[in-house]
């Protein structure tokens, strides 16, 4: 699972892991905790920061999931990593793997 900041990097990132041979993955659109709290009316807030936050662009992230055959996780780590350079840079987003014991549905 990769959950991008950088969204402009979605088509890139998949572009490549196709040439690598990964299929199937499903994209999702999501939005920060802070948008979500912002738009609450009973959270405490100063008035600044919820405008702040409410001009902020960086608060969309794109939410990419594969599931992966084992000998094809090493490969499409490097592979975004390639792309979107490194993890620990603000906003970039977060990168994990959750082993799947039992898959229905992968096509074999």
């Amino acid at each position: 699972m990769v959950i991008l900041k950088k969204i402009d990097m979605v088509d890139e990132v998949m572009q490549k892991l196709a040439e690598t041979g990964v299929k199937g993955g499903t994209i999702v659109e999501g939005t920060g905790m802070a948008k979500a709290l912002v738009n609450m009316e009973d959270i405490p807030i100063f008035g600044m920061l919820r405008h702040m936050l409410v001009d902020e662009e960086k608060l969309v992230s794109k939410l990419l999931i594969f599931v992966l055959k084992e000998e094809q996780v090493n490969k499409t780590r490097e592979t975004i990593k390639k792309v979107i350079g490194d993890f620990s840079e603000p906003n970039t987003g977060i990168m994990f793997s959750i082993p799947i014991k039992d898959v229905e549905g992968f096509g074999e």
